[in-house]
């Protein structure tokens, strides 16, 4: 049994890490559809507080009406008492006057109830409105900072990419450079040994040597020319 707890714990523990790496993953995304349904219930309480006040309005309506009626059925009691002879009338239009008076109480109570909860549904309106543009605000702070983010890691990237490149093309450049190097110490090894094969070495040591005439020279030919002229 301790096994299967373990195991079933492990996977609880692996779904809860694999759950809050989505939510991380998706934080702003959460977070603006958060703020769209905060912003809903804001205009919801908002038509609420609007049908309040209308029923406050409609209930301060009938209760100035009947206030009006009372103050109209007490004018009619006075003047019933002044005649004398109208005491049983007198009665029961006091009678209405008295409920009306309790109606009165009763709805005034009822009013001021709906007066306090209207002060109370504009208070909590006005924060959920601050509440919302300050957060409002804060995403958009946090997306640009993502997206900036974004760039940077890109641009990060990039320049790795970039710089692993130019180290391949550095390698690269210096393979050719050595095989060019390479090439040339070929080319001059093979004109040494084309030359140390052929008559030119043994000429050129002849030559020197006075055994082989050198090259004529500008000087032999000027000499020939002027030897005629001075034994003549």
């Amino acid at each position: 049994m301790a096994i299967i707890d373990k195991l079933i714990t492990l996977v609880r523990g692996t779904a809860t890490e694999a759950g809050q790496t989505i939510i991380d993953r998706n934080a702003i995304t959460i977070l603006e559809q958060e703020t769209r349904d905060s912003k809903a219930a804001l205009e919801q309480s908002k038509v609420d507080l609007t049908k309040l006040m209308a029923e406050r309005k409609l209930a301060s309506d009938k209760l100035d009406a009947k206030k009006a009626k009372a103050d109209e059925l007490g004018t009619s009691i006075q003047k019933l008492v002044a005649k004398g002879d109208q005491q049983a009338l007198a009665l029961e239009v006091a009678g209405k006057v008295a409920s009306l008076e309790n109606e009165i109480k009763a709805d005034s109570t009822t009013i001021a109830g709906m007066d306090a909860n209207i002060d109370r549904l504009h208070g909590s309106i006005r924060q959920a409105e601050s509440t919302i543009e300050h957060l409002s605000r804060q995403i958009d702070t946090v997306k640009a900072t993502a997206s900036v983010q974004r760039a940077q890691e890109a641009i990060a990237s990039r320049t790795s990419g970039s710089n692993a490149k130019l180290r391949t093309a550095m390698d690269s450049l210096d393979r050719i450079q050595e095989q060019q190097r390479l090439k040339d110490a070929q080319l001059d090894a093979a004109k040494e040994l084309e030359a140390s094969s052929g008559d030119g070495d043994l000429e050129k040591r002849l030559q020197a040597a006075g055994v082989v005439a050198t090259d004529t020279a500008a000087a032999d030919v000027l000499a020939r020319f002027s030897k005629p002229a001075a034994s003549a």
